[in-house]
């Protein structure tokens, strides 16, 4: 059960689709309060990145991508960007928002690459989301 003085995590990609979604799961399966968004989202998770996630015992077959909204950046004490220019995409008053509580990751897009290429993706998400959660508590 995750305590609630836990902080928050918003991990942010494009179309929710793959990144962010990767990072939820890991994010959650570590106990933290975690959840995602896209600047653009997609109608549906990426069928290669369910699969990636499955094996590693983490099943997001059921998520959907959802819309980035203000109140979420609200919500969240940390906002996690997969791909720094997702920030020329955002709102005058998004970044503004979420200007003290940002970190930018550079994540490869998995958009259109064979299961192999989500795997690297995914593992190096993983690495990512477990230093993150090992720093949390400090930030």
């Amino acid at each position: 059960m995750v305590k609630e003085d836990k902080k928050s995590v918003l991990f942010v990609c494009i179309e929710n689709s793959s990144r962010s979604q990767m990072a939820e799961g890991f994010a959650e399966k570590l106990g933290l309060r975690a959840s995602s968004a896209g600047t653009v989202p997609s109608t549906q998770i990426n069928s290669y990145v369910v699969e990636a996630m499955l094996e590693k015992g983490i099943d997001i077959s059921k998520k959907k991508p959802k819309g980035l909204t203000p109140e979420m950046v609200d919500k969240a004490d940390l906002v996690v960007l997969t791909d720094p220019s997702i920030v020329k995409s955002l709102q005058r008053s998004l970044r503004w928002k979420m200007r003290r509580k940002r970190v930018e990751w550079f994540l490869p897009d998995p958009q259109g690459q064979p299961i192999e290429g989500i795997r690297l993706i995914r593992d190096q998400i993983e690495l990512m989301v477990i230093a993150l959660a090992n720093k949390l508590p400090a930030l």
